[in-house]
Order: C-alpha cells, then sequence, then structure tokens
C-alpha cells in the first residue's frame, strides 16, 4: 500500500484528503497539534481498512518531525508528503504596521523551516518510493496582494519557491505547491471572523489533488480550481 504523511491533518482540507488516501488504500501518518481531535479523525478514517497513525505534536519540532517519518518507514516507505500545517502570523490577521515580529516569525517557521525540515527528513524514502510526491499547500495571499494578508503570504510565497527549487534539485519526484482556492476552514474563520460569507467545504477541493495524483503532470504551482476543470 502507499504511504502518506499528512500534518495539520486532524480537520480541514488534512482530513478531507486523508479520507479520500484511505478511501483508496492508502495507509497514512497524520499530525496535528490537538491530541483528541487528532485521534477522532484516525477513528474515522480506519474505517477504510487502512492503517492509520496518529502522532500529536507541533512541525516546528524536528523530534516529532523524525516520529512521522519513523511511523512512515514502519508502514512501508513515503509515497507522498503533504505539507498542510499552517499558521496565520496572527489571529485574526493585522495590516503589517502591527504585525508582531514574533507572529511573523511562527508564521515563517511553521510554514516553511518546519516544512522544509520534514521534506529533508523524508527525502531518502522519497527518492526510494516509486512515485515519490511533495504536496506544499500553498495561497493565493502568495501570489496577490491582499490588506492584512501580508505575513501570511510571505510565508507561502517562500515555501512556493523552496517547492520550484526543491523540483530543480530533485527531478526524480513530483513536488507540487498547491493553491487550494478559498475554503471554509478553521484557519480562515480565525484569519477573518467577521467574514460569514459562505464559502466551499474542504472537501469540495480534494478532487483537484487527486487528480494531481492520478496525472502526474510537471513539478510545478498549481491551482485547485484549474485543476478541476481540466479534463
Amino acid at each position: 500500500m502507499p504511504v502518506a504523511i499528512i500534518t495539520g491533518a486532524s480537520k480541514g482540507l488534512g482530513r478531507a484528503l486523508g479520507a479520500a488516501l484511505a478511501e483508496r488504500g492508502w495507509d497514512l501518518v497524520l499530525d496535528a497539534r490537538t491530541a483528541g481531535v487528532l485521534e477522532e479523525t484516525a477513528v474515522a478514517l480506519s474505517v477504510y481498512g487502512t492503517r492509520v497513525e496518529a502522532l500529536p505534536g507541533d512541525v516546528t519540532d524536528a523530534g516529532h518531525r523524525a516520529e512521522l517519518v519513523a511511523a512512515a518507514r514502519e508502514l512501508g516507505g513515503v509515497d507522498l508528503l503533504v505539507n498542510n500545517a499552517s499558521a496565520l502570523g496572527a489571529e485574526p490577521l493585522v495590516r503589517l504596521e502591527g504585525l508582531s515580529l514574533d507572529g511573523l516569525r511562527r508564521a515563517l517557521e511553521v510554514n516553511v523551516v518546519a516544512a522544509l525540515g520534514l521534506i529533508q527528513e523524508a527525502l531518502p524514502l522519497l527518492r526510494a518510493a516509486r512515485e515519490g510526491s511533495v504536496i506544499d499547500i500553498s495561497s493565493d495571499a502568495a501570489a496577490e496582494a491582499y490588506e492584512t494578508w501580508g505575513g501570511y503570504g510571505a510565508s507561502k510565497a517562500a515555501l512556493d519557491h523552496l517547492s520550484a527549487v526543491l523540483a530543480e534539485e530533485e527531478p526524480g519526484l513530483r513536488v507540487w505547491a498547491v493553491d487550494p482556492g478559498d475554503m471554509g476552514t478553521d484557519l480562515y474563520a480565525a484569519a477573518v471572523p467577521d467574514d460569514d460569507d459562505p464559502r466551499p467545504a474542504p472537501a469540495s477541493v480534494v478532487p483537484a489533488f487527486l487528480r494531481l495524483l492520478d496525472r502526474r503532470p510537471a513539478s510545478g504551482r498549481y491551482g485547485a480550481p484549474a485543476l478541476l476543470e481540466t479534463r
């Protein structure tokens, strides 16, 4: 069975993608900071009959990242790494003039440094996999200038560039930075709590990620809405 590591997997996009992969027969290693919610997700995803390892912790902890990869190794390797865990830098979001530097550091540490650390830890197993792949969850804020999204957007832009360079350095892998588009998630609610406009459920964009895995296009940056439109 193929094996995926998914960070930030207790709810939202991480959980939805994990459920879709488990339904397809993937074994999973799931990460999140809240142990109780993560365990509930692992139990729910186990109904598909695949192996699901739930490891609560913070991706900025090198020891935790090593545990995630070790758990995947026990399951057979790493075929897919999904860097989905994210930090906003401020909740709710604020203009740059009011963004604390500690908040910016946290966003960079989670969204960029920890993502690279996990990639580095998993790289030998990804290289050994038949179709080793990395999905780094991006944002339209990485490419567009939106008021109050500066710190988060800067961290995701850095992740995009890291993904592009990794693709050049590891031509045997597929490395995709994916902007999932608007979704109704806890992260968005924390970012803009006054915005109560309805947004698509995370599960609605999962078919775009499955299309990437099925078709395996060249490494690069993709938008989920565009992937859903392609035939």
